[in-house]
């Protein structure tokens, strides 16, 4: 069987979905994925926070912008006001792990406490989560077993497509023959993707990562992929991830508004992933087998 993907069914008027999401990471990026703990990565989170997440909510509230917020455990109990902010402005909220942990390799127990502690402090906010994103955008063997244990409605971490949400399978990977896929799951896949995510070109870490880069050329590239998107796709969407404490620079948050004015003109529903999830519709051929295809 191929990969099942589908559609999103459009407002009218309407050209393309478009996903605004914030993974508001504040220090658990730093300390769960980075391994950075002195102050000066530290206050890199508060500013995420303090500062980035206020720009960001006033940006969206100016544009009507409904999103997704993906908040980790510990930005929940370390910035709980803020955290309580983002709910009150309408925003939905994606589980996000607890400290920005990374599942790869972690057994099956310590995943599954770490996705409890999440919904754990989701809970504190008043919020049931519908959708997970890995902080790693990442599996375990077992991270799909755990997400439909738990009944989530639609991950958005893997990246088996690049506009068109997907049902995701399990796969058993082999070098000296053919990797072997299992059945679709019923979670959805609303796919990422690196290109569209301002934390690895924009963000400077001694030794790890460049960033710098030219806010131009990230930003036009993000004009370039929701181009295409509108020229060349039935019902398709755009998944952005920023981070508050990236994308919440001055030079950075201008930017995006210029982008939202250009995504506005060309048709663009800003929705949430839940939005997304509610309005999928699967392409029928593709349910069937390659040898039914092959028959026709």
């Amino acid at each position: 069987m191929r990969q099942i993907s589908g559609k999103i069914k459009l407002p009218p008027g309407k050209r393309v979905a478009v996903n605004l999401g914030s993974d508001f990471d504040a220090h658990s990026v730093w300390m769960g994925s980075m391994n950075k703990f002195s102050p000066s990565y530290l206050h890199r989170g508060e500013f995420g926070a303090e500062v980035g997440a206020p720009r960001l909510l006033n940006l969206m509230d100016k544009y009507n912008i409904k999103g997704n917020w993906c908040i980790p455990g510990h930005t929940v109990d370390t910035f709980f006001e803020i955290s309580k902010e983002v709910v009150a402005r309408g925003h939905e909220i994606t589980h996000h792990g607890y400290a920005h942990e990374n599942p790869t390799n972690m057994p099956y127990e310590e995943e599954e406490a770490i996705m409890v502690r999440g919904f754990e402090a989701l809970e504190r906010l008043g919020v049931k989560p519908r959708g997970y994103r890995s902080p790693a955008w990442d599996y375990s063997p077992n991270t799909l077993d755990i997400l439909e244990k738990y009944d989530f409605e639609y991950d958005s971490s893997l990246m088996g497509n690049d506009l068109h949400p997907y049902r995701p399978r399990r796969i058993v990977p082999h070098m000296d023959k053919a990797s072997e896929y299992g059945e679709p799951s019923k979670i959805l896949e609303i796919p990422v993707s690196w290109y569209l995510d301002d934390f690895p070109t924009q963000e400077l870490v001694f030794g790890q990562m460049d960033g710098l880069a030219d806010p131009d050329v990230m930003f036009q590239r993000w004009q370039d992929i929701f181009d295409y998107a509108v020229d060349h796709e039935e019902g398709a969407c755009v998944v952005l991830t920023t981070h508050p404490q990236t994308i919440g620079r001055a030079h950075m948050i201008t930017r995006l508004e210029k982008l939202i004015q250009h995504m506005q003109s060309r048709g663009a529903w800003f929705c949430t992933l839940g939005e997304i999830y509610d309005n999928f519709v699967e392409n029928p051929a593709q349910t069937e087998t390659e040898e039914e295809i092959l028959v026709k």
